[in-house]
């Protein structure tokens, strides 16, 4: 997928500088997930997902554990194959490896931040219990922070076919529910303000404002729509939260906790096409 910045017309561009101007074309391809490969970026991504909140999770474990299926899951590089991913989306059965340390680990962490809405404490006790029987799927996403939401449409039309494709050979994902972590940040009303103050007024802009009030932001656009497909949604504060001096640029920052039915992961990818569709 190639993303070109577009021109501006000259009277719009006078009042623009140079960087704003330039052309910028990146073409961003998708791979399989190749644990020769992708394990260092991976670790730094699952880390980035989690803030400070990673040491509870045995890291390692856990980026093994995703590069082991390279079948189910896709990378998206700039480089060729052997470059380090700059995005990864993926499942994990949470049943099929729930004797995991990493599963085990990640199981506890999500009952503990749950806590906050008992309602859905007691569903995840209920599906993530030793004696479950259900199939759960961990949805793990996460990019860099600069990388372009167009591409998450295509990630998530594409886990749907290999979670069905897996299905067709008799693999286990068959899930009833899925578990997405994202990241958060919290905004008070000066913040906004200075926030929306100092960003850029170009026509770009438009398409992408930035917050303008006190509130809960999510740190990726995809979000706000995903959420429109989940039984429940909670906000929560990590452990071990960072000084605000020490954090992603200084923000009140958090994780956000999904479930979603399986059914609806095409769906999801349907929305995100109509709602991110690719620059013209």
């Amino acid at each position: 997928m190639a993303k070109r910045k577009q021109p501006e017309d000259k009277a719009a561009s006078d009042n623009e500088s140079d960087s704003e101007r330039s052309l910028v074309d990146v073409d961003f391809e998708f791979f399989d997930p190749n644990p020769d490969i992708d394990f260092l970026a991976l670790k730094r991504l699952i880390t980035q997902l989690f803030q400070a909140d990673a040491q509870l999770l045995p890291v390692h474990d856990l980026a093994d554990l995703i590069l082991s299926q390279p079948l189910v899951g896709s990378t998206v590089k700039c480089d060729g194959r052997e470059s380090d991913p700059f995005a990864f989306l993926t499942a994990l059965n949470l049943h099929v490896h729930k004797e995991r340390p990493s599963i085990k680990a990640l199981a506890a962490y999500l009952l503990e931040k749950s806590s906050a809405d008992p309602t859905l404490h007691s569903k995840l006790q209920t599906l993530l219990g030793p004696n479950s029987q259900t199939h759960v799927g961990f949805v793990f996403s996460e990019r860099l922070i600069n990388m372009p939401i167009q591409i998450m449409p295509h990630m998530y039309r594409m886990l749907a076919d290999e979670i069905q494709w897996a299905l067709d050979d008799n693999e286990p994902y068959d899930f009833k529910y899925l578990i997405l972590v994202s990241r958060i940040y919290r905004l008070t009303a000066e913040e906004a303000a200075e926030l929306h103050a100092s960003a850029p007024r170009t026509k770009r802009q438009k398409q992408s404002e930035p917050p303008q009030g006190a509130g809960v932001y999510p740190f990726h656009p995809e979000d706000d729509i995903i959420r429109k497909f989940a039984t429940h949604t909670l906000d929560y504060t990590f452990t071990h939260a960072q000084p605000r001096e020490a954090d992603s640029f200084g923000l009140d920052t958090g994780g956000r906790m999904m479930l979603i039915p399986a059914t609806r992961l095409r769906d999801i990818a349907t929305a995100l096409a109509e709602a991110f569709p690719q620059p013209s």
